[in-house]
């Protein structure tokens, strides 16, 4: 498939790119993973493609005041592969690496994935879990949001017309708990079927879910279910209640759910015997 005809941007500047959004009917080019095949299939008719590649600042990752705020054209690889992360939030770097192949990788970005808001993606698990940030910029507004704000349903966010995902913010992990992302992947696309990110410890859990819903969530119930019982199979069994679980070709929604149970005591047993 050919996608309709666009114009192409290349801004080299953020007030330049926020300009262009602001004036037309626009697209964000980060990465391109997904953005692209959609237009191809015509799912997706921008007028006009602003790619980000060229505008300074919009990647890097550094720790400020007990935070790590990761740039929006960060790539997954980098993310992967970063050393302070590993260190200092290795679940978000952990999910990174289960994230297609390594083209993809090395092209996607974090700010891509997470502004496609695809209800089977990565990253929204782990950055649940984490309770993330993001911050969004547009030519008149700088606004900091939750991650479970930002994600509204299906390829759908709280991205106002003329805004642009600048940055992600994570914590700093605490001391005494142990992370895990488990994951069924689809074996043609890589994307999950079922993901689980996991931060447990001592009186403490947290749990992000992915691939089950229309789009990803956090899974207090789980969450309850340990801290007053602490039993990990009783806990796992409650991942699916009260959610449409998603169905298609390759997994219905039974087996979707069962396999999210599956592997929410897979990850929660793995983020229990790591923490220390």
């Amino acid at each position: 498939m050919i996608p309709q005809n666009f114009e192409y941007s290349t801004p080299a500047s953020l007030k330049e790119a926020l300009t262009l959004l602001s004036n037309t009917d626009a697209k964000i080019l980060a990465g391109g993973m997904s953005l692209i095949p959609m237009m191809k299939l015509r799912l997706a008719t921008p007028e006009r493609l602003v790619d980000l590649s060229r505008v300074p600042g919009l990647s890097g990752i550094a720790e400020k005041a007990g935070a790590i705020h990761i740039g929006a054209m960060t790539t997954h690889h980098e993310i992967e592969d970063s050393a302070l992360l590993r260190a200092r939030c290795p679940l978000l770097a952990q999910a990174a690496s289960s994230i297609g192949d390594v083209q993809v990788r090395n092209m996607g970005t974090i700010g891509g994935s997470v502004a496609h808001a695809d209800p089977s993606a990565d990253y929204p698990a782990s950055l649940l879990a984490l309770e993330a940030k993001v911050r969004l910029v547009s030519a008149k507004s700088d606004r900091t949001i939750s991650l479970e704000d930002f994600l509204v349903d299906t390829m759908t966010t709280a991205l106002e017309p003329g805004e642009i995902l600048q940055e992600v913010i994570v914590p700093v992990e605490q001391a005494g708990v142990g992370v895990s992302y488990q994951k069924m992947a689809q074996p043609a696309s890589g994307f999950a079927i079922v993901g689980v990110a996991a931060r447990a410890g001592k009186g403490f859990a947290r749990v992000g879910v992915t691939g089950l819903a229309g789009k990803a969530y956090r899974a207090r119930n789980v969450e309850k279910v340990l801290l007053e019982t602490g039993d990990i199979a009783k806990a796992a069994t409650v991942v699916g209640d009260g959610v449409d679980a998603n169905s298609d070709l390759f997994a219905s929604a039974d087996y979707r759910t069962h396999m999210a149970q599956v592997y929410t005591a897979r990850a929660l047993k793995q983020a229990l015997a790591g923490a220390s």
